[in-house]
């Protein structure tokens, strides 16, 4: 990996660091296709019969004798009478769309093998498969001429979706379309005269048509999400897939008039993907998870009946063991915000939710803050005389000075939103920073600059997308961060680049060290531009680099390395000559002159915090996260932070006593999804125990800010329930959100890999534009050290073991789910594959639609005590508004709800596991799981086995079923008080009264006060 690396860090030419880059990718693929073909059926495999298919996509071959299909990301053939199908692709591409050729010969289809979607081609054996398009960007849904000469098909090259044509003979590409708006979805009529697609031009979005001219004809204008055309065998009706949020119909137009009409019955669920003709009258497409086949006239199809075979494994590895009791001091991993004095002899950051200070040349680090409030991303002013940061101490988290001679702190703004990522200007009168607003989601801000000496404060630019910490110009004139542009408007994701931003309030200009290359998460990981104004210093590939500009931010040179291992959060001497970064757990300076590299040591330790004392508390009732009973009248005997015994009641016992007799003791609740950030401050650790939330799931974050909440709240130091956490979405050549790593080595993947050991992460979380080479790799390395593996993805990752899949919906980068249809359908394929696999899923169902529908159900749903002292009332009046006009903004986005309550009930009955997350902050923190568990009950599902899956099933998906989920003997003391029957009426687990963690009981009082 060293040496690797160190080739890595050679390179200054981008052009040889995209042939490096594509090579290790390449040569994986290669790898692993050739040792997957001789592997053949491990022993421990499952077959798994499918006879659904969800979201797939048909075509008829010219004999009109085979189906191509594609099913859970696998190309297969199936005879139009039905029958077996036969695999044609290894299931490693996630290969989608099949089109035959004329000849019937080969095969198209789009595939996202090697980390982007480009087009390949098979034989209808499935030999010869062959890459057709290459590069960095992204071609879907290929069509071929009638002639076999060409394939058409969409392509993101031109900076939007525009349709593209091939030449086969030489490969040579040409641009059919160039509107700005996106066109996609090409289909050419059977004499090769016309080519259909779907454009989004905003003065007349719908169907179109290109003649051979280059003319074009819109033939039908309609605002619906619209899919698929095809032209009928003579070519005067263009067939296509009309979603409006209500319906999923399959309609056709007269080309000649305009003049559309349904097909298909609004009950029927239309795949959103081309027909093909098996006669002149009869025609094929796919719906309801089946192959259908129907005349014109008809409304309704009949279904082609088929079995295709997919082998799939249950992960069986030694899980990461975890010792929860005090007396083993650990070491202190969450630096969080590391910054150098401009002397270069002290380092700040934050850590168990204070600020601390390291001097060079001594170990132990001194404490600037101690108090109950978090306290974070600490600068050092131009002259080293002041500290800036932040803190929630008058409510929000604001921005406040430390006097580094005297101690002294002031507060310098008192905003009523929160602030994130101060830094001083380059003469140090201004401080630039991120205002959040109202809904405070997930680190979006408002860039602004406020004054030092009078506390003005002036707006710089409108709300950005989670972007990195500011870096000043020298002269003051331009602000550096890492935003995200994207490729096109119709899919989401892009890459990190340099986002410019001038004072003189000239435009925005990105700019880029490597072109078509991401920077690294956007957090604290540059760029950060140089004292002197001659370079910046970011992060990319997982390494430090520098790169020479001008005055104004324009590169004037190559990008050049400076480190070989992983690098994070890089910070300049004042004299321009040194960097300090975090080495993943150790703090390293290094000189940019020769690259050489200094370790800062530091002994900093923490333990848990653990009670001494005996607690007994007498329980009316007991749900014990197994038992569908109560155990009634008992006591629950804790000492220290373990369940020592659980008795039949008796007055008198030695311990403190709670008087539970009346209420329902449950165990601690996990929340299985979440993503949070320090902008929500010190309230949020409160906030989920006020809920009877004790642990929880990060599935991605900045793993050094996840892991100072992890260690504060362990600790002590801070309030709040257990944290399992992961560090930043682990994704491929595209990303979106800042926390999201954009991998596109092995060799960047091992450093990352190796973080995940060193750090302590209970968990590896991959995102949507990872591709299975890289998935299985990570898979085989998560579980050698212990620690499951989840992503978006269900096929082939169960086949190579990955342990969870989030979201029963959720991105997809198909622009469709493998899981769910666009009408909340899933599909015999889904089910059969999550209940035969045992591979995890949280489906938060309440993020697609259960929140708001609960919210319309129940009128007192706002009014719990938790949801009124953390939530502003300006935050809870925009819920109720946005809830109230959800359904006009999104068409079927509640009245479809019910098909994920049904998914979710058959998950559970056919013996899925299945577990409670929400994905939360998009719906609000802790109040979300409740919603969530409301949603399954109001949809079937059992309270027990919902209760069941919010403890028990959960500890077990985490890995911590041994000390948590359960109330039992030997378990640690996570427990909840409420008011009520939860195994009834499952509302009634909202009535907290009392919540303890780790042993230490806190009353729902204590918890909504402000410290």
């Amino acid at each position: 990996m060293i040496k690797t690396a160190g080739l890595f860090r050679s390179f200054s030419n981008k052009k040889y660091i995209e042939r490096f880059l594509a090579f290790t990718v390449l040569w994986g693929a290669i790898i692993f296709s050739a040792n997957h073909a001789k592997a053949g059926i491990a022993a421990d495999s499952i077959k798994v019969t499918l006879t659904e298919g969800t979201n797939m996509a048909t075509d008829l071959s010219p004999d009109k004798k085979l189906i191509a299909v594609d099913i859970q990301g696998t190309i297969w053939t199936i005879p139009l009478t039905g029958g077996d199908a036969k695999a044609l692709t290894d299931g490693m591409g996630d290969d989608r769309q099949p089109r035959w050729s004329p000849d019937g010969s080969r095969i198209a289809f789009q595939s996202f093998r090697d980390g982007y979607y480009h087009i390949w081609a098979v034989n209808k054996d499935g030999s010869g498969l062959t890459q057709l398009t290459f590069g960095v960007f992204d071609e879907r849904e290929p069509e071929w001429s009638p002639d076999g000469r060409f394939l058409v098909f969409s392509s993101d090259r031109g900076g939007n979706y525009d349709i593209w044509k091939m030449d086969l003979s030489i490969r040579a590409m040409t641009q059919l379309t160039t509107d700005p708006a996106n066109d996609y979805f090409p289909a050419y009529a059977s004499d090769g005269s016309k080519i259909a697609f779907v454009s989004e031009r905003k003065s007349a979005p719908g169907i179109y048509v290109l003649n051979t001219d280059g003319s074009e004809k819109v033939v039908v204008k309609n605002t619906a999400k619209l899919a698929g055309p095809s032209f009928n065998q003579a070519g005067t009706h263009i067939l296509f897939n009309t979603f409006t949020g209500d319906y999923s119909n399959l309609e056709s137009v007269e080309i000649s008039t305009g003049q559309a009409t349904a097909l298909t019955l609004h009950g029927e669920d239309v795949f959103p993907f081309r027909t093909s003709w098996i006669s002149p009258q009869e025609y094929l497409y796919s719906a309801d998870g089946k192959i259908k086949r129907a005349k014109t006239g008809e409304n309704t199809g009949r279904s082609i009946a088929f079995k295709a075979i997919a082998i799939v494994t249950k992960p069986s590895y030694t899980r990461k063991t975890y010792d929860f009791n005090s007396g083993k001091p650990k070491r202190v991993k969450g630096i969080k915000g590391l910054n150098v004095s401009p002397d270069g002899k002290s380092f700040v950051f934050s850590a168990l939710g204070d600020l601390w200070i390291l001097q060079k040349g001594t170990m132990i680090p001194k404490q600037l803050t101690k108090d109950a409030f978090l306290d974070a991303d600490p600068t050092f002013s131009p002259d080293g005389n002041t500290i800036a940061f932040l803190t929630d101490r008058s409510g929000a988290m604001n921005l406040w000075l430390h006097d580094v001679k005297t101690g002294k702190q002031t507060q310098l703004a008192k905003t009523e939103y929160d602030i994130n990522y101060p830094v001083f200007s380059p003469d140090g009168t201004k401080i630039a920073f991120y205002q959040a607003d109202s809904k405070n989601a997930w680190g979006r801000g408002t860039l602004q600059t406020i004054e030092v000496k009078s506390g003005k404060i002036e707006k710089i630019h409108e709300s950005l997308f989670v972007p990195s910490q500011p870096s000043w110009s020298a002269d003051a004139k331009t602000i550096a961060l890492s935003g995200l542009e994207v490729y096109s408007t119709r899919y989401r994701e892009g890459i990190n680049k340099i986002l410019l931003v001038s004072l003189d309030k000239k435009s925005d200009r990105f700019v880029s060290p490597v072109a078509e290359r991401s920077l690294g998460m956007r957090a604290k990981n540059g760029p950060a531009w140089s004292p002197d104004g001659k370079m910046m210093a970011y992060v990319q590939d997982g390494l430090l680099w520098v790169i020479a500009v001008d005055p104004s931010g324009t590169i004037v040179g190559p990008p050049r390395g400076l480190t070989h291992e992983l690098s994070e959060v890089p910070s300049w001497t004042g004299d321009s000559k040194m960097l300090v970064y975090m080495a993943t757990d150790t703090i390293k300076q290094i000189r940019v002159s020769d690259g050489k590299v200094e370790s800062i040591p530091m002994n900093f330790k923490w333990d848990y915090k653990q009670p001494k004392e005996t607690i007994v508390i007498h329980a009316g009732k007991v749900f014990d996260g197994r038992n569908k009973e109560y155990v009634k009248n008992v006591d629950i005997i804790i000492e220290g932070n373990r369940i020592s015994e659980i008795l039949p009641h008796k007055a008198g016992r030695a311990g403190k006593l709670v008087n539970a007799s009346d209420k329902t003791v449950i165990p601690g609740l996990f929340e299985m999804h979440t993503h949070q950030h320090a902008m929500a401050g010190a309230k949020l650790g409160r906030l989920w125990l006020s809920y009877g939330i004790t642990s929880l799931r990060e599935t991605g974050a900045d793993p050094y800010d996840a892991l100072e909440r992890k260690e504060s709240w362990d600790s002590g130091t801070l309030t709040g329930p257990r944290e399992f956490f992961t560090g930043g979405l682990t994704d491929g050549s595209r990303i979106y959100y800042g926390l999201a790593n954009s991998v596109h080595s092995t060799a960047q993947l091992d450093l990352e890999l190796e973080r995940a050991s060193r750090l302590g992460y209970d968990m590896i979380k991959t995102y949507v534009r990872m591709p299975d080479i890289l998935q299985q790799r990570i898979t085989s390395y998560a579980h050698k050290i212990g620690i499951p593996v989840s992503s978006h993805e269900i096929f082939p990752a169960m086949r190579y073991g990955v342990d969870a899949v989030e979201h029963i919906g959720g991105t997809s980068r198909r622009g469709y789910s493998p899981k769910i249809s666009q009408m909340n359908f899933t599909y015999q394929d889904v089910t059969e594959l999550l209940v035969k696999s045992q591979m995890n899923i949280t489906p938060t169902a309440s993020l697609q639609g259960g929140f708001y529908a609960m919210a319309a159900k129940y009128p007192d749903y706002y009014e719990n005590k938790q949801f009124k002292v953390f939530y502003s009332e300006e935050f809870r009046n925009g819920l109720k508004e946005g809830a109230a006009q959800i359904e006009k903004t999104f068409p079927g986005y509640l009245s479809n709800f019910g098909m994920i309550q049904k998914t979710v009930k058959n998950l559970i009955a056919s013996g899925a596991r299945v577990t409670a997350g929400t994905d939360s902050p998009f719906v609000p923190y802790a109040m979300s799981l409740h919603s969530e568990l409301q949603c399954w009950v109001d949809g079937g599902v059992s309270p027990f086995e919902t209760l069941r899956s919010a403890t028990l099933w959960s500890a077990e998906a985490v890995g911590v079923s041994k000390d948590l989920g359960t109330i039992e003997k030997g378990k640690l003391a996570d427990l909840v008080i409420v008011d009520g029957d939860p195994l009834v009426k499952i509302e009634d687990a909202w009535n907290v009264k009392h919540v303890m963690k780790n042993g230490i009981l806190f009353s729902l009082e204590d918890l909504l006060k402000q410290p």
